[in-house]
């Protein structure tokens, strides 16, 4: 692997590993769409001065525009907005447990689109990969009834995810620079998610405390802004399939870090779990 893929790899890792954790901080007071509109209220200018800095323009034709409002909705408001509320269930980790099976939805959906066999050790190793999370989620479905329902909204999420890996994806193959596909992505986010807020009767308001307004700026600038960077132009340098697998590796820190903050408890069949995702990963890497 390249060292830039590596370095993008690691900022990955690193922004959402760190971000499950700030996102169960989120919930309670505010209403999860109206957290989420004002972390990408916030972002997508953010990401527009950096796509402005890179030298990439925002002005696009407005055929295109139908890909970056897709974007939005796949990624930028339907698949945030289910893990915001899959997050009342569960510990945050477990959500990351639960979204790793991008990597295997990832892979299949490129076979199908591209009527294509994938490696079959790409397939071998995300089956491991999805086989080593789902033991470590499964003794929360035993033991809570809010679990299920945590899992069908994950589910969901990532499939909306996985959608807008695809959408990325084509649009870099395009040309279309990621920096400003992801700035109007996340402008049509915004919009979507104040639309339904005003449908519903949220109301556009914040918790005024450290832990909320902190984990706000954490996720708008890290998890938002300079993650995403990092995994839209790995999609645009590798693919969606093999830049998904890094969502498979994150679970584990995310995991890590709620047996610090959240008393995640390890079962033995979270432990061999665990293995299995390591597994999962080196055969992956071997793959490639």
């Amino acid at each position: 692997m390249s060292p830039i893929n590596t370095l993008l790899y690691a900022g990955v890792l690193f922004g959402w590993s760190t971000s499950w954790l700030p996102l169960s901080w989120q919930l309670g007071v505010v209403a999860p769409e109206i957290s989420l509109f004002w972390r990408f209220l916030m972002a997508a200018p953010v990401m527009a001065t950096l796509a402005l800095l890179f030298g990439q323009t925002l002005c696009f034709n407005w055929r295109l525009h139908w890909r970056f409002a897709t974007l939005g909705l796949c990624i930028f408001s339907g698949n945030f907005a289910l893990f915001y509320h899959a997050g009342t269930g569960v510990a945050s980790g477990l959500l990351a447990v639960v979204f790793s099976i991008a990597s295997v939805v990832n892979v299949v959906m490129v076979a199908v689109i591209g009527r294509t066999r994938p490696p079959m050790l790409h397939v071998i190793a995300a089956l491991v990969g999805i086989g080593g999370v789902a033991m470590l989620y499964w003794p929360e479905l035993k033991m809570s009834d809010a679990a299920l329902q945590s899992l069908v909204f994950c589910l969901f999420g990532t499939l909306f995810f996985c959608t807008g890996n695809m959408v990325s994806q084509n649009s870099q193959q395009q040309s279309i620079p990621v920096f400003a596909s992801t700035a109007w992505g996340m402008f049509y986010g915004t919009c979507y998610l104040g639309i339904f807020s005003l449908l519903m009767g949220h109301e556009f308001t914040v918790e005024v405390t450290i832990r909320y307004l902190g984990s706000l700026v954490w996720l708008t600038i890290v998890s938002s802004v300079l993650t995403f960077s990092c995994y839209l132009m790995l999609i645009g340098r590798i693919g969606a399939s093999r830049a998904g697998y890094a969502t498979v590796v994150f679970p584990v820190f995310a995991l890590l870090i709620s047996t610090s903050f959240e008393n995640y408890h390890w079962s033995l069949t979270g432990i061999v779990g665990l293995g299995f995702v390591l597994i999962g990963n080196l055969i992956m890497i071997q793959a490639r």
